[in-house]
């Protein structure tokens, strides 16, 4: 079973791509989902996280995010010390999920997918693009953050250009139903060079 990795910068409409697949039955993981599960239920990774950043980091057995956040968002020290703990975690939950699948090929989506190496787990990578003031529109929409706050976690995800030179193929969402067929298209793809 091969793993295909998706990712896109923020706003680029992974999640949007990511649910057209299991419209046509693919397996999807979503590491950041996952990744926000894990901080509340692993027993194990939340000692972590408080011997990290201290009993702060947990409200009565729940991940305080605002608290967490405020600690990461300008320490990139600490935003790695966080990555650190939490991606082996993803990575064991992602490996145990992925072997209870059924199927020719699996998602598995995530944001910094290159930024932190985790396309080196996977057969093949989608990337997602979408024009940069389409993608600021629409985390606006989504978030109601600011400019400056989005520009401030953009900053920390890798260009499109960039990410273009390790990706195999690239989905551009600007509109549903192309990116729908480009969906559609790739799948086929997928499945029929799969079977070797």
């Amino acid at each position: 079973m091969r793993v295909v990795g998706l990712t896109g910068g923020m706003g680029s409409g992974k999640t949007t791509v990511a649910n057209f697949f299991k419209d046509l039955g693919v397996p999807v993981y979503i590491a950041d989902n996952a990744g926000k599960s894990l901080m509340n239920t692993n027993e194990k990774l939340k000692s972590k996280i408080v011997s990290l950043f201290g009993e702060n980091a947990y409200n009565e057995g729940i991940l305080n995010r605002k608290f967490i956040a405020d600690q990461v968002f300008n320490s990139p020290e600490k935003l790695k010390q966080l990555n650190d703990v939490v991606h082996p975690a993803v990575a064991l939950d992602f490996l145990e999920w992925k072997n209870k699948q059924d199927s020719s090929y699996v998602i598995y989506e995530a944001a910094i997918l290159f930024e932190a190496g985790g396309h080196n787990n996977c057969d093949l990578v989608i990337l997602v693009t979408a024009p940069l003031e389409e993608r600021i529109k629409r985390i606006q929409a989504r978030d109601k953050s600011s400019l400056a706050e989005i520009e401030a976690r953009l900053k920390h995800q890798w260009s499109d250009e960039k990410k273009r030179k390790l990706a195999n193929f690239e989905i551009i969402n600007i509109n549903l139903p192309s990116t729908e067929e480009q969906v559609r298209n790739l799948h086929e793809i997928l499945i029929n060079t799969g079977k070797n």
